[in-house]
């Protein structure tokens, strides 16, 4: 073979053999998942304004998940324009030596390698010496790295559209069924797979949103933690919008303390004590507009939990324990999943006859993206607090002074009239996913990293992005780990028959 291989956005290098025969089958999904930073990056390096081609190397964790095989990039490795030996408007020419050492840190990692090149002239699809590349790059890849896992092959365009396919095994190349970027606006890509026909019942916000956009929240998988006071009203929302699936987590039953404002329950539910997410999920079939609904009646803490929500595209958090916020932000930047928290406070203070005064009532969303702030560096809490949560849900005799000290701070309050104001908070936190999903502000997204509303006041305030969190930031898509998300809580547990291999140690991440 020749020294260089000549053709778009590929090189050679030496073949070190096939992995070996038993492939794993895997999901018939394999998607992509960028952060908004990484996916700037690229455009910026891929495009640098001289109008020819260039690429870069990503590689990238996983979410060996049962719905889908989520590609997660860990890292971008430019190839320098100068160690190309050509370049031009519809090919690149570079040297194999450049890629060995990013190859054997994949070895090393069990990470899938991903080349991504740019078409500037803006050619929709994979070129014919694309083709003819790809077929031989990517089985060269899969032997080198010697795994059962796939690798795949992406073209940016000038807009910052991205496509692909993937190896999955020796001889599949399949389409990449999704590209996500998580991101000041959320960017969805899909095949084009010719006109979508719209469900009847969302033509009504269509013209708000336009037909793309309702096309895409065909396509998405939300998952919402939380399904009591603000969790319920954003269910509704997402199903009523038309939202292709919904991943409903609460491990708790129906109390006749919370019917006055968990949406679609009765006190029948509460008397045969029955599943939070069974009472909405049978809301969500009866409704018949066609949402699939994942049921998963069990703590966040659930390993088989949090591999089932890292599959989502969304995140919502309805939740109001410090430990298991942090551990929905540790999974949106572990998975590169855009997270929406919603937070409610209702303060009040005791007269002399031992009644409470409401003073504030208020609430926050948080939109995070992986890579910038977090929860932590935003100072809703601390490392500490995340402890001491963590001990009061191990402790039950804690929780339960926890619950005894109210809804509504100051107040002894087991049935507050506040499905007003967690309505409020869940429009505002669906409101701002639509506005990300198809931007329509008069301000750019990022100057909405959180909006707060006072309604003692009257106010809507919100902040901008700032800042990036040093305690998630390493973990910045790194999928799948030993222990999963480098927590030895999460432990031991089997996934779709076969040992997940959590094993109790901890590793750098």
């Amino acid at each position: 073979m020749e020294d260089r291989f000549r053709q778009s956005g590929n090189a050679y290098f030496p073949d070190r053999g096939m992995a070996g025969a038993g492939v794993r089958e895997m999901p018939g999904k394999v998607t992509l998942a960028l952060s908004g930073d990484q996916h700037a990056h690229l455009k910026s390096f891929l495009f640098p304004g001289d109008g020819y081609e260039a690429v870069a190397i990503l590689l990238c964790g996983r979410r060996d998940g049962d719905r889908s095989q989520r590609l997660t990039v860990r890292e971008i490795h430019d190839i320098p324009y100068e160690e190309c030996l050509e370049r031009s408007a519809v090919g690149v020419v570079w040297s194999p030596d450049y890629i060995a050492g990013i190859l054997e840190r994949a070895t090393e990692k069990g990470l899938s390698v991903v080349k991504v090149h740019s078409h500037p002239g803006g050619y929709p699809k994979f070129s014919d010496v694309d083709d003819i590349g790809d077929h031989k790059l990517l089985p060269m890849i899969r032997g080198w790295v010697e795994a059962d896992i796939p690798h795949g092959s992406v073209v940016m365009l000038p807009t910052g559209e991205m496509f692909g396919r993937a190896l999955v095994d020796d001889n599949e190349m399949r389409t990449i069924s999704g590209i996500s970027v998580a991101g000041d606006d959320l960017l969805f890509w899909y095949p084009n797979t010719g006109d979508v026909e719209m469900p009847s019942f969302v033509t009504s916000h269509a013209q708000a949103f336009d037909e793309g956009t309702i096309e895409r929240l065909r396509k998405l998988s939300i998952g919402v933690v939380g399904c009591s006071g603000t969790g319920s009203p954003v269910i509704e929302q997402l199903v009523r919008l038309g939202v292709g699936e919904v991943v409903m987590v609460d491990d708790d039953p129906i109390e006749d303390r919370n019917v006055n404002r968990v949406i679609n329950s009765t006190m029948d539910d509460a008397k045969a004590g029955r599943k939070k997410v069974d009472v909405l999920g049978d809301a969500i079939e009866r409704m018949g507009l066609g949402t699939k609904v994942v049921r998963l009646p069990r703590n966040l803490w659930d390993p088989d939990v949090v591999r089932a929500i890292a599959q989502c595209d969304v995140l919502f958090g309805c939740m109001d324990t410090v430990d298991g916020r942090y551990l929905l932000n540790c999974i949106a930047s572990q998975y590169l999943i855009p997270y929406f928290d919603i937070g409610i406070r209702l303060d009040a203070v005791r007269d002399g006859y031992n009644r409470g005064q409401i003073r504030e009532v208020c609430g926050t969303i948080h939109y995070l993206q992986p890579g910038r702030s977090s929860l932590i560096s935003r100072d809703l809490f601390s490392m500490d607090d995340v402890a001491a949560a963590g001990l009061r849900r191990t402790d039950p005799d804690a929780h339960r002074r926890q619950l005894e000290e109210g809804y509504i701070r100051g107040v002894v309050n087991r049935r507050p009239a506040v499905i007003s104001v967690n309505m409020f908070a869940a429009a505002l936190a669906v409101g701002e996913f639509l506005a990300r999903l198809h931007p329509f502000r008069e301000l750019p997204n990022r100057e909405y990293a959180s909006v707060t509303f006072s309604l003692a006041s009257m106010e809507l305030i919100y902040e901008s992005e700032s800042g990036i969190c040093p305690i998630l930031l390493p973990k910045t898509g790194f999928g799948d780990t030993r222990p999963l998300l480098g927590m030895p809580e999460c432990g031991f547990r089997r996934e779709a028959g076969r040992q997940s291999d959590q094993r109790p140690a901890t590793i750098p991440i």
